[in-house]
Parts: structure tokens; sequence; C-alpha cells
């Protein structure tokens, strides 16, 4: 693997595999296609592995935690050469000109609302119900529980505090 460091080397490698006429064997999903889908959502919606899951990485050795969904969901952790590592992390990553699913089309950040109206209006489907208001249970009020500052979420009222007397302004 140390001959591979050089560019040269690297080159004539991925040369060399470019030219393999590859055969791919895909068995039948066991679970079903829903299973499928569950499965490749959580590499299109978010990282392969939080940095948080990353226990230690010393001498070569990345040790991590992973759920055993054979064994009941159990947590467990396992220690990979750092290599090792490495190889199964970049069978997570997206190739090329592949985009996540939650960055691009219609569900995109920047024209969300405005392209699920269409949506809406082209299926037929009434519009959503709005979530920035809702009904106070104790007064039959509506109440703002949007955040003014991101426009997500709901606000819950915790506290008041009193606001701060003015300054005073010496007439010296």
């Amino acid at each position: 693997m140390a001959g591979l460091a050089r560019p040269a080397a690297f080159a004539a490698l991925c040369n060399r595999a470019r030219r393999i006429k590859w055969v791919v064997h895909a068995k039948p999903p066991f679970g079903g296609p829903e299973q499928v889908l569950k499965y490749l959502a959580r590499y299109t919606h978010r990282v392969a592995i939080s940095n948080s899951r990353i226990l230690s990485m010393e001498c070569g050795k990345v040790t991590f935690l992973w759920k055993d969904y054979a064994d009941g969901n159990k947590t467990k952790v396992m220690t990979l050469d750092a290599v090792e590592f490495i190889r199964r992390f970049l069978l997570h990553v997206l190739p090329g000109g592949f985009v996540r699913i939650r960055q691009f089309g219609f569900l995109a950040n920047r024209a969300r609302r405005g392209k699920l109206v269409l949506c809406r209006v082209l299926l037929g489907i009434p519009a959503a119900p709005t979530k920035a208001a809702a009904t106070d249970q104790r007064d039959g009020r509506v109440h703002d529980k949007q955040c003014p500052a991101c426009r997500t979420g709901h606000m819950i009222l915790t506290r008041v505090f009193p606001t701060a007397p003015p300054p005073r302004q010496d007439s010296s």
C-alpha cells in the first residue's frame, strides 16, 4: 500500500481498475424494499458515523460504538485498524455527481415552502394547515408559538422577566 502514496502509482492502479469489466451481483433484499429504503435513507440523510460514536484513535486503531441489529439493537464497541476503518467509512461516501437528498429538489431548504405548495396544487391536495398559530386551551385566544428568530419550532413560555427601568439621566 505504501507504493500507492506516489501519485503515478495510484493513477496507474486507477487506470487498471477502470479497464476491468466489473460484474456486480446484487442479491434480493432480505426484508423487502421497505427495509432497503430505510437502510439507504441513513446514508442519504446524514454522515455514516457521528463523532460522538468514535471513542478513541490511538496506535493506528479506531474504537467506536455500533448497533448490532441482529442482537436486539444492542450497542457494542468495535476496534479496527485505521486503514480498515477508513475503507469501511468510504464505502458510505456518495459517488461524485450524487447529492444528498435533503439538499436537492423540491425539498431543498431554499425553495421547500413554495415547491411543496406547487406540489399540493398539482396533486389536488388541500393546503397544509399552518403551524405558526395555536389556540391556547386556557383562554381560547390564538398565540404565535413560532420562534421569531428562526421561524421554526415552537416556543414554550417558561418565565417572564420584568423589564429593567430606563437609566437615570443626571441633570448636572
